[in-house]
């Protein structure tokens, strides 16, 4: 009975991001002009995880950014933390995403979701690494893997409904300054 209903809540909290109102498109995010109208955080306590955290928009001189913070656990079959945000329209060119970060030294990942990932548990990923000083990354489409066998082999471009910034599948402390988003 438990895991029907974590399975009702994670279909209705998919469902219900894949149709948030809010701003959905980008090509390129630098956490200005009302960030938290675009970027929706959320953990797995949605099904039953006990991870929690938080995000902040916060601002250094001139530089805005976005920060993932809280403690990530895979008790009760948990494991994230999340800032998620829907997109469209993006070009059949589009070949990688760009990142300005910072951190705590932890590996973390972004998450896309296409029109293909119709599950809450679908999803291509990636991981990266973050430092202690601001840096630049750049990961090819190419590079995400897909969760499950299901899905495409190769994530179509046009076709990315979301990109979510992860602290994921582990136990650890995530600290996440997340300064640009954009596709190229």
């Amino acid at each position: 009975m438990i895991l029907v209903i974590k399975l009702l809540v994670g279909i209705f909290l998919s469902l219900s991001l894949n149709n948030f109102g809010l701003s959905n498109q980008m090509l390129s995010d630098s956490f200005d002009n009302n960030p938290e109208q675009r970027w929706l955080y959320f953990a797995d306590t949605v099904m039953g995880g006990q991870s929690t955290g938080k995000v902040n928009f916060e601002k250094t001189g001139h530089l805005r950014y976005a920060r993932l913070t809280g403690n990530v656990t895979t008790k009760n079959n948990g494991g994230f933390i999340q800032i998620r945000k829907r997109i469209s329209g993006l070009s059949k060119d589009i070949i990688g995403l760009r990142l300005e970060v910072k951190g705590n030294n932890q590996t973390y990942h972004v998450f896309i979701r296409t029109n293909g990932t119709i599950l809450p548990w679908q999803y291509y990923k990636a991981e990266f690494s973050v430092k202690k000083t601001w840096g630049k990354l750049e990961i090819p489409i190419t590079n995400f893997e897909r969760s499950s066998g299901f899905l495409a082999k190769k994530i179509n471009p046009e076709t990315i409904k979301s990109i979510g910034l992860v602290a994921f599948g582990r136990d650890f402390t995530a600290d996440l300054m997340v300064s640009k988003v954009s596709f190229y």
